[in-house]
């Protein structure tokens, strides 16, 4: 009736877009009946309607005398105007480096769907080497492993992988212990053990967070969910009750407080102070955030300095102060108390810093950057302690110091891992060769005698630190990328989280996965951990939730710890285990009563060694 009383003075043109999508089967037959009833009567206006080609709607209208089909979804069409599209926005980042031949193979991977191409670039986009995001997509498919982690006695390491599973393995035969930890429905991003190693923590790109039993294999109550987008990471408060990004109560699963909100961009990383009071956050936003963990306000305004995506951040052991390390190329020591930085940056590296760790001691930090290097500084001077350490031929994905400072270990894009004396800067042996991909994540076993990692080429790895050889096979069960691995603080199990969906804890002495994967996110698992108490195991993910899990028993723990309304990047437990912190893309970082799952808000977290404060 409306359209009759109109007495318009030209034609007019009514668009109904995505027909198909809209309401049920029965309205859209009622929509289409009355447009065929009435199309003859208004002569002054026409009707567009895109749908896809399913054969109800086809049928409604194909007989119509007034009605034109135009087929519009020839993949060639499509795949010509993808590439148009993927062509203005690289030249909009202005990135060089991106070939033709890299556009070919998105378009090719894309398949004719621009969902598919602008998701995408989302991924693109939101990392610190464009052309290597690249890659990793073209990648995705081979079922690479995104992330590895020792249990706290060394025995067991955790593996997630874009085959949406956790796996645990046997750190001395490379054996998996028992089944995958099934619950993902993506890729897994992070995994970490929790401190007593009897849980393990996996973060998905299903936007979930999963606990499990790392002695059975089972899911530790429901996903945490909450989170609007990928868990990027995971990991447990020292007392294992807390899991971070939002923090949780590992026990309960409830968020604890409100989302910490300050950031103006995407949060790429958190960590808890060694005393669990404060934790510190980083942003696309350039800046570093400290936050108290009881009462979620800022503690002073945001430290500002870089002048680019700030990648990493990490309290000393002291807790007095923070570093940071950013696409500017530095890295910066800011004074945790006052806000104010400490000396001038770090400069040296000559290309985005993407990694940056304390020593034990907290008297030195080392980073790993883009520029294929290593570097080792002064923490006290800011001076570089020796040269460059150079060996990589690739970009530097991940560094960290051995428990006892005396080593450090790097993973590169170059498909090694490499081991250096902190002290001479000297390589330590021949480079650790076997994954067939890039190596996303390294960490010590918790005495210092072996390395993990977890790798695109889906595996995580246990090697014997003194020797340099590998201990058994590969850990092999993930079907995706490897995001993150922790160890259980015992070292007898490793946790995992993948692009698979999934977490997975594995037995170190036997390389066996310990149960089923633990399954759960909706997307890829980002970020795992354990808690302290080696009981629990926090993951992030990119479904926007956090989940606990119970490590011996592979349950969620509760219901997942939902919102967070993009991807989860971070998560870790306060040192008390009480509470869990995570980090996102939604700009906010949230704490959680790791008991009752109640929020307490933030994006991105990491418990300081007490366990008072969450940065």
């Amino acid at each position: 009736k409306p359209l009759h009383q109109l007495t318009p003075s030209k034609p007019t043109v009514i668009i109904i877009d995505g027909l198909d999508e809209w309401g049920k089967p029965m309205e859209q037959y009622r929509l289409l009946k009355c447009l065929q009833e009435h199309l003859n009567k208004i002569k002054w206006i026409r009707i567009i309607v895109t749908s896809r080609p399913y054969s109800e709607i086809e049928r409604a209208m194909i007989n119509h005398n007034q009605v034109q089909s135009f087929d519009l979804t020839t993949t060639y069409t499509a795949q010509d105007d993808i590439g148009i599209f993927l062509e203005e926005r690289f030249t909009q980042l202005g990135n060089d480096r991106v070939s033709k031949n890299h556009i070919a193979g998105l378009v090719s991977k894309a398949d004719g769907l621009f969902i598919w191409a602008t998701t995408a670039m989302e991924f693109i986009e939101s990392g610190f080497d464009i052309v290597a995001n690249i890659q990793d997509i073209l990648d995705l498919g081979n079922n690479s492993m995104t992330s590895t982690a020792y249990s706290p006695d060394g025995q067991y390491v955790v593996s997630g992988s874009h085959d949406e599973t956790v796996r645990i393995w046997n750190a001395q035969t490379g054996l998996q212990v028992g089944e995958p930890l099934n619950g993902h429905t993506s890729s897994i991003t992070s995994v970490a053990y929790s401190p007593d190693g009897q849980y393990v923590v996996s973060g998905s790109w299903d936007k979930t967070v999963r606990i499990w039993n790392a002695q059975t294999g089972l899911q530790v109550g429901e996903p945490l969910k909450g989170h609007t987008w990928w868990v990027n990471s995971v990991a447990y408060s020292p007392d294992g009750q807390y899991v971070t990004v939002r923090i949780w109560n590992a026990q309960t699963g409830l968020q604890a407080g409100e989302p910490l909100r300050g950031h103006t961009d995407k949060v790429t990383s958190v960590a808890y102070s060694s005393d669990g009071q404060y934790v510190v956050s980083s942003s696309w936003d350039h800046t570093v955030r400290i936050w108290n963990a009881q009462t979620g306000l800022q503690g002073r305004g945001p430290l500002k300095g870089h002048t680019h995506y700030v990648f990493s951040v990490a309290y000393s052991p002291s807790g007095q102060h923070v570093v940071s390390s950013s696409g500017d190329h530095t890295i910066r020591i800011w004074n945790a108390q006052t806000g104010l930085q400490v000396g001038e940056p770090l400069k040296g590296h000559t290309k985005g810093v993407t990694s940056v760790a304390y020593s034990p001691n907290g008297q030195y930090v080392v980073s790993g950057s883009s520029d294929e290097t290593v570097r080792i500084w002064n923490a006290q001077t800011g001076l570089q302690v020796q040269e460059p350490l150079k060996g990589h031929t690739q970009w530097v994905n991940s560094v960290a110091y051995s428990p006892n400072g005396q080593y450090v270990v790097s993973g590169s894009h170059d498909k090694t891992v490499r081991i250096w004396n902190a002290q001479t800067g000297l390589q330590v042996g021949d480079p650790l060769k076997g994954h067939t991909s890039g190596v996303t994540s390294v960490a010590y076993s918790p005495d210092s005698q072996y390395v993990v990692s977890g790798s695109w080429d889906d595996t995580v790895r246990i090697w014997n630190a003194q020797t340099g050889l590998q201990v058994g096979k590969p850990l092999k069960a993930h079907i995706q990328m490897v995001t993150s691995v922790a160890y259980s603080p015992d070292s007898q199990y490793v946790v995992s989280g993948s692009y698979d969906k999934t977490v997975r804890i594995w037995n170190t002495q036997t390389g066996l996965q310990v149960g089923e994967p633990l399954k759960g996110h909706t997307h890829w698992v980002t970020s795992v951990a354990y808690s302290p108490d080696g009981q629990y195991v926090v993951s992030g993910s990119y479904d926007d939730t956090v989940r606990i899990w119970n490590a011996q028993t592979g349950l969620q723990v509760g219901r997942p710890l939902k919102g967070h309304t993009d991807w989860v990047t971070s998560v870790a437990y306060s040192p008390g285990a009480q509470n869990v912190v995570s980090g996102s893309h939604d700009k906010t970082v949230r704490i959680w009563n790791a008991q009752t799952g109640l929020w307490a808000g933030f994006t991105s977290v990491v418990y300081s060694p007490s366990g008072q404060y969450v940065v």
